[in-house]
């Protein structure tokens, strides 16, 4: 049977990864059909050319609304930024198209709901770029969690942390414009939010605190733009089950690459976990000799599926691009009918929807409930 056929919008940094898990998924896991690479778009002619013989697509165009009367597409990746989602994951949908769409879902809680309710009409599926829940460690924790090898969950602390936007004479570009949403929160927190979602389920109730480090950034042909939105948050939360939590995001924080640290805790030991040495977690459990007990680090193997998938030898380490393959391989299995493990845009609006309620509560300096 032939492949899916994938068209893809925009190619730059996500676009990229969604390529490489598209040319490697096949190779990797050997149970799908190679894909089908048939189109790409981007925002002119010779760009789109040009990477179309880089990833290894039939044909380029510089208007993406070709992929969608495109016969051979059968699924379109959406990589463009945050404030394009909407349009154009509705457009595939309502063209018959599945979809794998990069988080967030959109600036607006609206524009989040229109892309559920399309999903809905459709019968297509359509998922979100949400590749840090397919770390097999991730998925090790959840299954330990389920287990109760560290007995009821009563606090979670996550942080996430980078520096692409520390430096204060770093020039105004689009992730500071309000139409990409609030900042911190939704270009960058709803990825530790999958992670809840996916190990605990829905968030309940928030109070959230936001702040500016630079007020203005400079221009590149002088003078300076008021940036519009906010590079650092701080939440409270409770999760289903009367969890509390602690929720902190920073695009600002000089030294940190790619930190989420993640910190569970429950009533007979503990899990940590930092994506920056996302091959490994550590675990504490409160049992045998008090002399001995500390805790354990448990690394990467192929006894934590897909991991084998990869490298036959433990300890060796997967990287980003690799959790892009598995999340191709699941959007696969889904498309398939087959179980997957996905966010999906039901999933996905729920974490819009946290997202939305930490904003309303910044702005109200009071605890909201989250929709559920």
């Amino acid at each position: 049977m032939a492949g899916l056929g994938v068209g893809l919008i925009g190619t730059g940094y996500m676009g990229k990864c969604h390529a490489l898990a598209w040319n490697s998924v096949a190779s990797v896991f050997g149970d799908v059909d190679r894909p089908r690479l048939v189109a790409l778009a981007e925002v002119d002619a010779e760009l789109a050319a040009r990477k179309a013989r880089d990833l290894g697509f039939a044909h380029a165009t510089s208007n993406w609304r070709d992929l969608l009367a495109d016969p051979d597409v059968d699924v379109i990746s959406v990589t463009t930024p945050n404030a394009f989602h909407a349009e154009m994951a509705i457009a595939a949908l309502e063209a018959g198209k599945h979809v794998w769409c990069e988080k967030p879902m959109a600036p607006l809680l609206g524009d989040a709901e229109r892309m559920q309710a399309a999903a809905g009409r459709s019968g297509k599926i359509a998922a979100m770029g949400y590749n840090y829940i397919q770390n097999p460690m991730i998925r090790q924790i959840k299954g330990l969690i389920e287990q109760g090898a560290i007995g009821a969950v009563n606090h979670v602390r996550v942080e996430m942390d980078e520096d692409f936007m520390a430096d204060p004479q770093a020039l105004f570009y689009w992730k500071s414009e309000a139409a990409s949403g609030y900042g911190a929160l939704d270009d960058f927190a709803v990825h530790p939010l999958s992670l809840l979602f996916t190990l605990f389920g829905h968030v309940e109730a928030v109070v959230t605190d936001m702040v500016k480090p630079y007020a203005e950034r400079p221009l590149p042909d002088g003078g300076t733009r008021p940036v519009e939105n906010h590079d650092l948050a701080s939440v409270l939360f409770r999760l289903e089950g009367g969890i509390s939590g602690v929720l902190m995001a920073n695009r600002s924080a000089w030294g940190r690459k790619g930190r989420i640290a993640l910190q569970i805790f429950g009533s007979q030991g503990s899990i940590l976990f930092d994506q920056e040495r996302m091959n490994e977690f550590e675990l504490y459990q409160n049992s045998g000799d008090k002399t001995q007990q500390g805790f354990r680090k448990i690394l990467a193997a192929p006894d934590h599926h897909p991991y084998d998938r990869f490298i036959p030898a433990p300890g060796h380490g997967l990287g980003f691009n690799d959790l892009k393959i598995i999340e191709c391989h699941e959007l696969i299995s889904a498309i398939n009918g087959k179980p997957a493990h996905l966010i999906s845009f039901g999933d996905g609006l729920q974490i819009e929807r946290s997202v939305h309620a930490m904003a309303r509560s910044f702005a109200e300096r009071r605890w909201v409930s989250v929709e559920a």
